[in-house]
């Protein structure tokens, strides 16, 4: 398991663990985990370029040197206004909120259909879920302020 999937896992409190034998109401929250688990790994693993960016390959130097989703994220956050936020996620202080509009404005609503697709959840849940859970998973990648790489976050590499 990389460190993604671990900060993942500990962000929504190892509940994507499958447990044999639970009751419906169990199952389902532990289907609703899963999605958002799904989701957080979608976007944080994306590759940039065009399908991710919305930009073509030959934009700024910035987007062209994003090793990872993480900084594709970024990138997003920044361009739609929200680079406080996201600031306040990676720094080592308070982690600001953010609203399921904020979201979807930051990500775009390709990326926003792209993720419900492949969680299977209905857009307005999930971006729910995702900005309740999205802070603490940037926070916990982020140690110390400092970005992982493309690298680390597959192989559960923790910086010091």
């Amino acid at each position: 398991m990389g460190l993604l999937d671990e900060v993942i896992s500990a962000a929504l409190g190892s509940r994507v663990q499958p447990v044999p034998a639970q009751p419906a109401q169990d199952q389902t929250t532990q289907d609703q985990f899963s999605q958002i688990a799904a989701a957080l790994r979608a976007l944080l693993s994306a590759q940039p370029g065009p399908a991710t960016t919305g930009r073509p390959e030959t934009g700024s130097a910035e987007a062209q040197a994003s090793p990872n989703g993480l900084d594709v994220l970024i990138d997003r956050f920044k361009q739609s206004g929200f680079e406080d936020i996201i600031n306040s996620w990676i720094g080592t202080g308070q982690n600001q909120t953010i609203s399921p509009a904020q979201l979807r404005q930051a990500l775009g609503q390709k990326t926003v259909n792209d993720l419900s697709r492949q969680a299977e959840a209905p857009q307005d849940d999930l971006l729910s879920q995702l900005s309740k859970y999205l802070p603490g998973v940037i926070d916990k990648l982020t140690p110390n302020g400092q970005l992982p790489r493309d690298a680390d976050l597959r192989s559960g590499y923790r910086s010091p």
